[in-house]
């Protein structure tokens, strides 16, 4: 196997169905089994199968005629992929609700982010550590992300504070956001924005639940 060989583009969605592989594949992992068809995968999924055997080429994984993948290889190629098999550094703006819950999740560390330090203004929060990340003072935050080398910074605040919360995300250097508002927020075009889309996602349920008459 050359992880070499992998594409650097690949599609947003075949992204996202991806990562829909690669926690499929690790509880197949986990059964025991070490062969998959592309076949099996689009039915646990009910994805298209021909759309899966498309994304599984972007990660440079033959399969075996008849048979199908090796699971460790075509998740070693996913993890090559969505730059899981590397661990990144990232920090947090917002202790609230949703900023400790968060923190509180471990699964980012099985997927490569570590969450290494939260900031926020609420000085009875200051202080504390939360699944042992320590809150610290906002205006503690561009010198820590640059001492820290801070590649990613996430957004967990009211959408008032989001853009001022930005600003000082990209003057500590950081590169990425992942913003938890539904702020969207204004950033130069080197600045990479990941919106985590709750009201899209609801806007479409409850449409679905008026359209199907549920």
């Amino acid at each position: 196997m050359n992880l070499e060989n992998i594409n650097n583009y690949v599609p947003d969605p075949t992204v996202r169905r991806l990562s829909h592989y690669k926690f499929l594949l690790e509880n197949m992992k986990k059964e025991g089994r070490l062969i998959v068809s592309s076949t099996l995968i689009a039915k646990e999924l009910g994805f298209d199968s021909i759309q899966v055997k498309k994304d599984i080429q972007y990660s440079g994984i033959v399969g075996q005629p008849k048979k199908g993948y090796k699971i460790s290889e075509l998740l070693a190629g996913i993890d090559e992929i969505l730059n899981w098999n590397k661990v990144e550094k990232a920090i947090l703006i917002g202790a609230g609700s949703l900023g400790t819950a968060l923190m509180q999740y471990n699964g980012f560390k099985e997927i490569g982010l570590n969450i290494v330090a939260s900031f926020d203004n609420d000085h009875k929060k200051v202080g504390k550590f939360v699944n042992g990340i320590e809150i610290i003072e906002m205006d503690r935050l561009e010198v820590a992300a640059k001492i820290m080398k801070i590649k990613i910074g996430i957004i967990a605040v009211p959408e008032e504070s989001a853009q001022s919360c930005a600003d000082k995300l990209i003057g500590g250097g950081i590169k990425a956001i992942w913003n938890f508002s539904p702020k969207i927020i204004q950033v130069k075009k080197d600045i990479i924005v990941e919106n985590a889309q709750f009201i899209q996602s609801l806007a479409l349920l409850t449409y679905k639940i008026r359209v199907n008459k549920i």
